[in-house]
């Protein structure tokens, strides 16, 4: 069974924080490829556009290898803002900034030249404008592509808080269609915003008892 939803999405280019960083070791020629070229603990690092805060990001361990060029993170978290004062989430907003997109993982690998992520050891993501939140053990990054993938066989749940549950493998999200499919073991409930509005309606029935009793209130008694 194959489900697809769309939704606006977001952008999961947060991960590629470090990537416009370089460094220069000589030649390297004694340097072992498995050793990581710079190693850093307990990082912070924020980024701010037009005065503003845009970017935070935390990890434990960051290692970076440049020969391979590559960069592993180990539980890390991350926010990302957004103007509180726009109406549609977008730069340029008044007001102050406000933490729409936040996530961890235990441990996460960026391919520096393609941009390609792998984010695995559990990764939580939420979306507080899409009101969405994902759960799922690995999730891959595909930058080219703006793809993003569920591990092989791993369950990725999504949850609204409209009562939407989903939950199955071949997890894809196409950030340019802007649309999320499973393409197996799909179960859960997906609930519309028309159904979800005639949900919270009164039926037929309770309408003409409310009238009922509103005449019998409006009854004057001698």
């Amino acid at each position: 069974m194959k489900a697809v939803a769309r939704f606006p999405w977001f952008c999961f280019a947060a991960f590629m924080l470090f990537v416009s960083c370089s460094f220069d070791y000589g030649d390297g020629s004694l340097a072992d490829d498995n050793e990581p070229d710079i190693i850093m603990e307990d990082v912070e690092y924020t980024r701010v556009r037009g005065g503003e805060l845009n970017l935070r990001f935390n990890a434990e361990d960051a290692r970076r290898y440049e020969k391979k060029q590559l960069m592993e993170l180990d539980n890390f978290s991350f926010e990302q803002y957004v103007s509180g004062g726009s109406d549609n989430g977008e730069e340029g907003g008044t007001g102050t900034m406000q933490a729409d997109v936040t996530g961890s993982g235990g441990s996460a690998v960026i391919e520096l030249g393609s941009g390609n992520v792998r984010v695995s050891n559990g990764v939580r993501v939420r979306v507080d404008s899409e009101d969405i939140r994902i759960e799922t053990s690995s999730l891959d990054w595909k930058d080219e592509e703006r793809l993003l993938e569920g591990s092989r066989g791993g369950q990725v749940l999504i949850e609204r808080s409209d009562g939407t549950m989903m939950k199955g493998r071949s997890f894809s999200a196409d950030t340019r269609r802007k649309a999320w499919e499973f393409g197996d073991g799909i179960e859960g409930t997906y609930v519309h915003e028309e159904e979800a509005e005639e949900a919270d309606a009164p039926s037929a029935g309770e309408e003409e008892r409310q009238e009922e009793e509103e005449a019998i209130d409006g009854e004057a008694v001698d």
